[in-house]
C-alpha cells in the first residue's frame, strides 16, 4: 500500500518490513499461531496427524493473511484542509479529510485515524468501506481549544486489516498542517475625545507647518539618515542625534504594549490576569488596525511585530489584514518572558516622540513604574490597563491589604506622568474600560486641564 498525499510513505520489501508487518498481528492472530504451534507440538509428541495438520492450519493463516497484505499494493492519496487555518480560543474550526485511490484495485476495510494533541479533543477515528478503483471518500472532524497557541495536525494514518482480523498494518503519510489559535478579541467602541482632529478617528494626522525653523518637528536619526538633515538645536535638547523631518506621515501611529513578565502575572489558565492582557491587546491592535493606524506590537523584551522595517509600524491598507495576522500570530504563542524589567521597551520607544501608547501591565513594583513613567515621554498619548495579581487570585495573605494601597499608589504615579490610567478588576470586560478611558480623559480636560497627554488629536 502506498500513503499518498505531500511526502509519501511507501511500502517497500525489505525484510525490516517484513518484520514490522509481523508485528502487526492482532491478538486474534498471534493467538492463532500460538494455538497451531502448541497443537503442532503436541500432535508430534502424540503421534497424531490430524492433529498435526490442525495445528498448521491454525499457525499458517495469520502468516498468510501477514503475507498478503503486505504485498496488497493499494495507492491512495490524502489530503488535509483546515476551515478556518486560524481561529480565536473557545471556537471550532473544521478539518476535512479527502482519500482518493489513484490504483486500480478496489480497497478493503480501511481505518483512518488523524493525530491531533489531547487538548483539541480526542483523535478522531474513521472506518471506510471498500474504495473503488478511482474512488474518493471525504470525512471531517471538528476541534476546539480554550488554549492560545500553535497545534499541528498530522500525520495522518490509515490501517488496513485482512479479512479475518488477524493482521492489521499501519502507513502514515508525512505532510502535516498547522492549526494556529489566537487570543480571543473583543470589538471595542471608537471614541472621539475632545479637541480631536477632523478625520483623526480615520488615523490620518493634520499636515504640519515647516515654514520657519520653530514650526519644525524633528525625530530621532535613523541608519540611512542623510546626516546634512541634522537639527543641532534639537540634538542638544534631547541628548540624543535628531534630524528634520521632512513631511508628516499620513497616517496615524500606535504601539500597543504588552507586559509578559514572569514576575507581573500570578495563576495561569484561561481565565488568568496574563490570558486576559493578551487578549487586551490583540482587541486593542486590531480595532487600531481597523482605525486606519499603523500599529506595531512591542513586548517588554524589546521584540517588536512586525518588524523593523518602516519604523516597525505596519497596516496600510493592502497590509492591514496580512499585519494582524502577524501580530495574533505572535500573540498566539507569546509566553513569559524572563522578567528583566520594562527597560528595553523603553529604550524601543525612547527612539520615537510621536503616535499613541496604548499598555497592558501587570504588577509594578517602584522601579518599573518609573520606567513606564518614563515611556510616556516619548509617546504622543499614553493609556494604560495596569492588573493587580492579588485581585485576580484573591490573595488573602498577610501582605495582601497592603496590596491596594501600592496599586493606587502605582496609578497615581503614572497619572502624574501623563498616562490615562485604569485598574483591570477581575474578569474585566474591555470594552468597558475602554470606554471608561475616554472618559477620563474627558473629564481631566474638562477640569481645565487641557489635554492631560498633549496628543493633538485624541486616540480613537
Amino acid at each position: 500500500m502506498t500513503a499518498g498525499g505531500s511526502g509519501a510513505v511507501q511500502d517497500g520489501s525489505s525484510k525490516g518490513g517484513l518484520r514490522a508487518a509481523l508485528g502487526g498481528l492482532t491478538t486474534r492472530g498471534r493467538s492463532f499461531l500460538a494455538a497451531g504451534v502448541a497443537a503442532a507440538v503436541c500432535a508430534y509428541v502424540l503421534g497424531q496427524g490430524d492433529l498435526l495438520r490442525v495445528g498448521l492450519l491454525l499457525a499458517v493463516l495469520p502468516l498468510v493473511c501477514v503475507i498478503v497484505l503486505y504485498r496488497t499494493r493499494y495507492r491512495v492519496t490524502g489530503t488535509r484542509r483546515l476551515s478556518p487555518s486560524r481561529v480565536p480560543a473557545g471556537a471550532e474550526a473544521r478539518v476535512h479529510l479527502r482519500m482518493d485511490n489513484v490504483s486500480r484495485l478496489p480497497t478493503g476495510l480501511l481505518m483512518l485515524q488523524d493525530r491531533v494533541p489531547y487538548v483539541l479533543g480526542p483523535r478522531p477515528r474513521f472506518v471506510l468501506d471498500r474504495v473503488e478503483a478511482g474512488g474518493r471518500r471525504e470525512v471531517s472532524y471538528r476541534v476546539r481549544s480554550d488554549l492560545r497557541g500553535r497545534y499541528p495536525l498530522g500525520p495522518l494514518q490509515l490501517r488496513l486489516n485482512d479479512p479475518f482480523g488477524m493482521c492489521e498494518l499501519t502507513r502514515s503519510f508525512s505532510a502535516y498542517d498547522t492549526l494556529v489559535v489566537v487570543p480571543r478579541t473583543v470589538p471595542l467602541p471608537p471614541l472621539r475625545l475632545a479637541g480631536e482632529a477632523s478625520g483623526y478617528g480615520d488615523g490620518r494626522q493634520r499636515s504640519l507647518a515647516l515654514a520657519g525653523e520653530d514650526d519644525i518637528i524633528p525625530r530621532g536619526y535613523r541608519h540611512g539618515d542623510d546626516l546634512r538633515r541634522v537639527h543641532w538645536r534639537s540634538t542638544a535638547r534631547y541628548g540624543e542625534l535628531m534630524v528634520r523631518r521632512e513631511e508628516q506621515p499620513q497616517r496615524a501611529r500606535c504601539t500597543v504594549l504588552l507586559d509578559t513578565r514572569q514576575v507581573a502575572y500570578a495563576g495561569a489558565g484561561p481565565d488568568s490576569a496574563f490570558e486576559w492582557a493578551v487578549s487586551g491587546a490583540a482587541s486593542a491592535l486590531v480595532h487600531m488596525l481597523e482605525r486606519g493606524f499603523a500599529v506595531r506590537l512591542l513586548t517588554d523584551d524589546g521584540n517588536a511585530v512586525p518588524g523593523e522595517g518602516s519604523d516597525g509600524f505596519a497596516g496600510s491598507t493592502q497590509e492591514s489584514a496580512d499585519s494582524a495576522g502577524l501580530m495574533l500570530d505572535t500573540l498566539a504563542v507569546v509566553g513569559h518572558s524572563d522578567g528583566g524589567g520594562l527597560s528595553r521597551a523603553h529604550d524601543v520607544l525612547r527612539g520615537s516622540n510621536e503616535g499613541l501608547l496604548i499598555a497592558f501591565f501587570g504588577d509594578l513594583d517602584e522601579e518599573q513604574t518609573s520606567v513606564a513613567a518614563r515611556m510616556r515621554q516619548r509617546a504622543g498619548a499614553a493609556v494604560a490597563f495596569v492588573l493587580d495579581s492579588a485581585r485576580w487570585t484573591g490573595d488573602s495573605s498577610p501582605a495582601g491589604p497592603a496590596a491596594p494601597a501600592r496599586a493606587e499608589e502605582r496609578l497615581r504615579r503614572l497619572r502624574e506622568a501623563g498616562w490615562v490610567a485604569v485598574p483591570v478588576p477581575p474578569a474585566a470586560e474591555l470594552p468597558a474600560l475602554w470606554q471608561l478611558a475616554g472618559q477620563l480623559r474627558a473629564d481631566t480636560e474638562s477640569a481645565g486641564h487641557g489635554d492631560p497627554t498633549g496628543f493633538p488629536g485624541g486616540w480613537s
